[in-house]
């Protein structure tokens, strides 16, 4: 439910389908990766809001789990979307299933049930001040059995990844139907073998202790499973239901299961869902451990019953915290699946004591490894960003974690250049820069370049020299003679043998690194060495897909014209491919003259956000995830960039490697 509703949510906006070609609606509005990006945030909560009945809780699981960027507008907005997701359910299932139109009785797909002692119970309470020491302790165990399921699936998904993934798609369905065989195979034979007969009714003391169901749901429900009359298989009774059905039987139905039957039933189970999540089928990972964990705490209740004497237990109660203990171990989230399970329950009073669970179970769970969703979200390279760095990471600055090797164009750049820079690169935003010629005073010393009092590391600029003499090179597979004789008047066909010997040719005036790529201030032999290199003023940026626009759309003008003669898009002409632009790849080359020359100013950001390279951590990261960045440039006092700054370089893993990187060198 959850990938379906960021699945709409993505998609519907759009008004645009591959499927349906020919159904199009002019449509203008929500075409940028910003609301794209809301309505994403807003359809997981409308997934899991109809999935629990929880508008709340599925506003509070997007704000939690499933958004990098947040506000307080999304916030209304999602809420709003929430309501209305368990509305239009609560509607249709009340209407279909009861046929009262309008009467709004089905509020979820999952439902808990009331929680209620039998009114003949005077010494039943769902839950005393008592109780909250066994919670503790089934929060440990559950972020112990969470740890210990995640660290399994880990292992499963990287097996998967190095023999699964890259073979072809019908071993992928060759695994879920082993999975499904084996699953069936375990689940018969599990409940012919191990499972216990049991009497319809249980009695303990001299008073019977009814179902918080009907009658007609507990005849239902059960399974007899080659057991006599009067009695059922309770094995049987939890595998052949449905999960919510089972869930159901273990939230409120007393003395019905037997310990062994649990604990049996829990280590299978926890086994065939470790397996079963990262299979290529779209299954969920929130009802299997929510029914997981309700058998954990079926169990604890029938020790505390049986074995320790404790009669004032309700068993119903400790089946709710082991469901949150387990799921809070596996998923590590708190505020979300607090409020989730008290919307879902109908009971505010399960509030103290699931936030307590959930709390413990996360802290244990965090000391061994991190939750699900982050392990999978890592093993998939997706840059999701945490909410806060820790305190020790702002011992570095922005030009500590920035990437120093740019690829950038100029504001008025040959389409020879452009095309070579987006055919070798893969970024998805370049900064449009000139460079310095005024008042430079440059020499080297020791390891590093002097450039109007501001340092740069010799490797930076041997890395910079390298990426522009790549580009040069590649501008030769460009199919057009002309092109390949000018490449070939300004590159040298020498190689270096060394880096350093690269830096040496390029202060020597033997190299020059870009063959007229700015027509105004091209390359010249007449350069001194203090020419050859200069920092670059920073003007703005433009993002790949408007390079590429432009190139598709012909917007250029001749070296002979001016600028003012180049032909101008909208901005509704820009986004008209959204968000499916054309790719460099599958450009026709020979349709474009490559001495022809495209003015990027106009559609280039001039004024983004901006950081010092002295800046810290904790500062870039919270500017660049408040306000919801991809491209952060790094930009010294004097308006020259030094680096930029993206979502890889603020990641968790990044920020230690580079932490160890800078205690290494004091």
């Amino acid at each position: 439910m959850i990938h379906s509703g960021a699945v709409v949510g993505a998609g519907l906006p759009q008004f645009q389908s591959i499927s349906f070609r020919k159904i199009q609606f002019n449509f203008p509005y929500f075409r940028s990766d910003r609301d794209k990006r809301d309505f994403v945030s807003a359809g997981a909560a409308a997934g899991v809001a109809a999935a629990f009945g929880a508008p709340i809780g599925g506003t509070l699981f997007s704000l939690e789990e499933g958004s990098s960027f947040w506000n307080q507008g999304l916030t209304w907005k999602v809420l709003f979307c929430s309501m209305s997701a368990t509305f239009t359910l609560n509607f249709f299932r009340s209407g279909i299933q009861f046929g009262s139109w309008g009467s709004f009785q089905l509020p979820g797909l999952l439902n808990f049930g009331e929680f209620k002692c039998s009114d003949s119970d005077k010494k039943c309470h769902l839950w005393t001040a008592v109780d909250l020491g066994f919670f503790v302790l089934m929060g440990v165990i559950g972020g112990l059995l969470g740890a210990t399921f995640n660290c399994l699936n880990k292992r499963l998904a990287k097996y998967r990844m190095r023999n699964v993934h890259p073979k072809p798609k019908l071993v992928r369905v060759l695994e879920s139907l082993l999975v499904s065989l084996v699953t069936t195979v375990v689940v018969f034979v599990a409940s012919m073998v191990l499972g216990e007969c049991r009497q319809m009714s249980s009695q303990i003391g001299n008073d019977s202790l009814l179902l918080q169901v009907t009658s007609e749901d507990v005849n239902s429900s059960i399974k007899t499973f080659f057991c006599p009359n009067e009695t059922y298989n309770d094995m049987a009774t939890l595998f052949f239901n449905p999960q919510e059905s089972a869930i159901l039987q273990l939230f409120h139905q007393d003395g019905t299961f037997s310990p062994i039957t649990l604990a049996l039933f829990f280590i299978l189970y926890f086994l065939l869902a470790c397996w079963t999540y990262g299979i290529s089928v779209p299954s969920g990972l929130f009802v299997p451990s929510l029914l997981c964990g309700a058998a954990f705490g079926r169990l604890v209740a029938n020790v505390l019953k049986s074995y320790i004497g404790l009669g004032h237990v309700y068993s119903g109660t400790f089946a709710l915290i082991g469901a949150a203990a387990f799921l809070g171990g596996v998923v590590r989230m708190t505020i979300s699946l607090t409020v989730i399970l008290i919307e879902s329950t109908n009971e505010i009073t399960y509030g103290l004591p699931i936030m307590i669970t959930l709390m413990v179970a996360k802290w244990t769970g965090d000391f061994f490894n991190k939750g699900i969703y982050d392990i999978h979200v890592g093993l998939r390279g997706v840059p999701l960003l945490e909410w806060e760095t820790e305190a020790e990471m702002d011992r570095l600055r922005a030009s500590d974690i920035m990437e120093p090797n740019l690829t950038y164009v100029y504001p008025h750049t040959r389409i020879q250049s452009l095309v070579s820079i987006l055919r070798t690169t893969v970024h998805h935003a370049f900064p449009v820069v000139t460079e310095n010629r005024g008042n430079e005073k440059e020499f080297m010393k020791g390891n590093q370049l002097i450039s109007n009092n501001i340092k740069f590391k010799k490797s930076s600029i041997l890395t910079r020299a390298g990426e522009q003499r790549r580009r040069s090179q590649s501008m030769k597979s460009y199919p057009s003679s002309e092109l390949r004789n000018v490449c070939d008047e300004h590159v040298t066909s020498e190689e270096p043998a060394e880096k350093e010997d690269l830096l040496q040719q390029m202060l020597e005036r033997r190299y020059t690194p870009y063959p007229n790529l700015y027509p105004d201030q091209s390359p010249s032999e007449d350069w001194t060495m203090e020419e050859r290199f200069r920092p670059l003023t920073f003007h703005g940026l433009i993002l790949r897909s408007k390079l590429v626009t432009l190139l598709v759309r012909g917007v250029c003008y001749s070296e002979s014209q001016s600028s003012a003669s180049q032909p101008r898009l909208s901005y509704a002409e820009m986004a008209e491919d959204y968000p499916r632009y054309p790719d460099i790849h599958d450009l026709d080359l020979t349709l474009l003259n490559p001495r022809m020359i495209v003015d990027v100013t106009p559609y280039m950001n001039p004024s983004p956000f901006t950081v010092s390279p002295n800046s810290s951590v904790s500062q870039v990261f919270n500017l660049f995830r408040t306000m919801g960045l991809r491209h952060l440039p790094v930009v010294n006092a004097v308006g020259e960039i030094v680096g930029i700054i993206t979502r890889h370089n603020l990641t968790y893993e990044f920020l230690q490697a580079r932490l160890r990187q800078h205690y290494q060198t004091l």
